[in-house]
């Protein structure tokens, strides 16, 4: 025979047990109350919601973006446009990373990189600063120099390609180095060969299609840069 005491001490543990159950439950339900509330009021427009951010890759520029050009039709090439030999590409090189005195670029940058071309057996026309700042590496070039600049692009991880105003039978290609810079690849790791036809760049838009942008110059004094060819 179960006492008294049991009976009133089993009682009060069950009470027990139903009182917290009760505030679980309670505080679950209007947890689930503020954020039905919630997401009606940003449905509706309300308020803004705190996860409404556009989602960023790595490596994309958060600077103004451009079109990349096609590759053109190039006669005597049905298969398409081959890679042009490095010795007739003409490259100038511009310090556009403003991480130096007075912003015209980080000392030696572009020395480097001029250097890295040359070795590669491009020809460097000129090392100097930019008069403009860029965050990502970019190559410039007008509608003469799309293929060359491909072939130069081949050798760097990642690097914008810009078609520009300059005229269109100008086939030098400028490089522009940002401040989110990545060196050039290894040799092994480029991924062109002289008889193997180029490949579109993804997206690319026709030409006739692209607003060139303005040229970016260079900079009158260059303290940082020699603004000279890079030997």
């Amino acid at each position: 025979m179960t006492s008294p005491g049991l009976d009133q001490a089993r009682v009060e543990r069950r009470r027990r047990e139903h009182e917290r159950q009760a505030v679980v439950f309670g505080v679950l339900i209007a947890f689930l109350a503020v954020c039905g509330i919630f997401a009606l009021a940003v449905y509706s427009g309300a308020i803004s919601s705190p996860f409404n951010r556009p989602f960023n890759t790595v490596g994309v520029a958060q600077q103004e973006t451009y079109p990349v050009p096609c590759l053109p039709a190039v006669e005597g090439q049905p298969d398409g446009a081959l890679p042009v030999a490095y010795s007739d590409i003409k490259v100038k090189v511009l310090n556009a990373s403003g991480e130096g005195p007075g912003g015209i670029g980080q000392t030696g940058l572009g020395g480097a990189y001029g250097n890295a071309l040359t070795d590669r057996g491009f020809e460097v026309s000129e090392v100097t600063n930019a008069v403009e700042n860029v965050t990502y590496s970019e190559l410039r070039f007008g509608k003469g120099g799309i293929v060359a600049a491909y072939t130069v692009a081949a050798h760097f991880p990642d690097v914008r390609l810009v078609l520009d105003d300059r005229k269109s039978k100008d086939r030098t290609v400028d490089l522009l180095i940002g401040s989110e810079f990545e060196p050039p690849l290894d040799l092994a790791d480029v991924s062109i060969s002289a008889d193997v036809p180029l490949t579109n760049a993804e997206g690319c838009v026709p030409t006739a299609e692209i607003d060139p942008q303005p040229r970016i110059g260079e900079r009158e004094s260059s303290d940082d840069e020699s603004a000279t060819p890079a030997r």
